[in-house]
């Protein structure tokens, strides 16, 4: 048995309209009918994937994240900087270059959720952008300088 895909990811949210507002309008998520399970549950459409959003009182994980493509990245991380959520804490600062020349940005929604913003070529964004992206601090290996966050097709 393989598995072939990924269908959802669920993460915890205790202010269930604030992250629905939150992901409708910052990343453009569209919100899916969504079965009763007995508790406050609701459905959002990721592309062709979901994220599950539960009102539940848990712990935000500190490093456990959700990475998200996005079809304009340069505006996303304008929109994360204006509210404040980038997080410089977590891995030490909020934007990386990784090899294969992706790009990671990291923001934290309303409830604490670490999110993962990938963009997949540093070069097509703004220079004054790509002067605030810095580079992983530890050495990179021939094995490590051949990975990328986007698989082919």
């Amino acid at each position: 048995m393989t598995a072939t895909s990924l269908n959802h990811v669920s993460i915890c949210a205790p202010d269930l309209e604030v992250a629905i507002h939150f992901y409708r309008d910052l990343l453009g998520l569209e919100e899916l009918p969504t079965p009763n399970f007995g508790f406050p549950v609701r459905w959002m459409r990721v592309g062709s994937l979901q994220l599950h959003l539960f009102q539940k009182p848990e712990q935000i994980p500190t490093f456990q994240h959700l990475a998200l493509t996005v079809d304009d990245f340069e505006a996303v991380y304008k929109a994360a900087r204006e509210l404040g959520i980038q997080d410089n804490d977590t891995f030490g600062h909020h934007l990386y270059l990784l090899p294969g020349q992706n790009v990671q940005l990291y923001l934290r929604d309303p409830s604490g959720n670490l999110i993962e913003i990938d963009w997949p070529d540093v070069t097509s964004l703004d220079p004054d952008l790509i002067s605030e992206i810095r580079p992983l601090p530890q050495p990179q290996g021939q094995m490590n300088l051949r990975s990328t966050l986007f698989l082919p097709k």
